[in-house]
């Protein structure tokens, strides 16, 4: 158990517990802090995409998502709009 801690792998679907991040997170290894810091980066993106369309998808404008996110409406667009786009989700 100690050394599939120690590994930084995911399981087998690329997603860990938030308590095995956390475990990871506090490990004096830095290699395993970084790519707990990793997984996390790539969790955080994941949620903020997932969020950004159920937003979208309730009719939110750009400008409110941006200001929820306290980023601008110019960057969240740049990084959203032409995903949902490609997904026929944006007219």
């Amino acid at each position: 158990m100690e050394g599939e801690r120690r590994s930084g792998a995911a399981g087998a679907d690329g997603a860990d517990s938030a308590e095995v991040l956390a475990g990871r997170l506090a490990d004096r290894d830095p290699a395993v802090g970084l790519a707990a810091v990793v997984a996390l980066r790539r969790l955080l993106e994941e949620l903020e995409r997932l969020h950004v369309d159920s937003a979208r998808d309730a009719g939110w404008a750009w400008q409110q998502i941006a200001d929820a996110l306290q980023v601008t409406r110019q960057s969240v667009h740049e990084k959203h709009a032409g995903r949902r786009r490609a997904q026929d989700k944006e007219g």
